[in-house]
């Protein structure tokens, strides 16, 4: 069953439905983009390939953070980077093989 496309009824809401549209696109573009460099740091095999990806993604986090996007305050961006700090504490505590 198709979604009925909603007819706004007056200009503002247009405009309202046409910002939204652009900041959903926006967030879902930030959102995916830190996911990825999350994930690439996470399967890292050591700390060197993991280092590569760190700066990039603390400044899609900061980036996130100062525009509000995909819900991002400081916080949250803080507190993602903690666990990053973590993980690459686990891979430095590893043995290497």
């Amino acid at each position: 069953m198709a979604a009925k496309k909603m007819v706004p009824p007056n200009k503002s809401c247009e405009k309202r439905l046409r910002q939204a549209a652009k900041a959903n696109a926006a967030n879902r573009s930030a959102r995916s983009a830190i996911r990825t460099s999350l994930g690439i740091v996470r399967k890292a095999k050591n700390k060197e390939e993991a280092l590569k990806e760190v700066p990039r993604l603390y400044s899609m986090l900061d980036k996130a953070a100062s525009k509000r996007r995909a819900g991002f305050s400081k916080n949250r961006a803080s507190n993602y980077k903690s666990k990053v700090g973590h993980l690459l504490n686990k891979l430095s505590a590893a043995p290497q093989a």
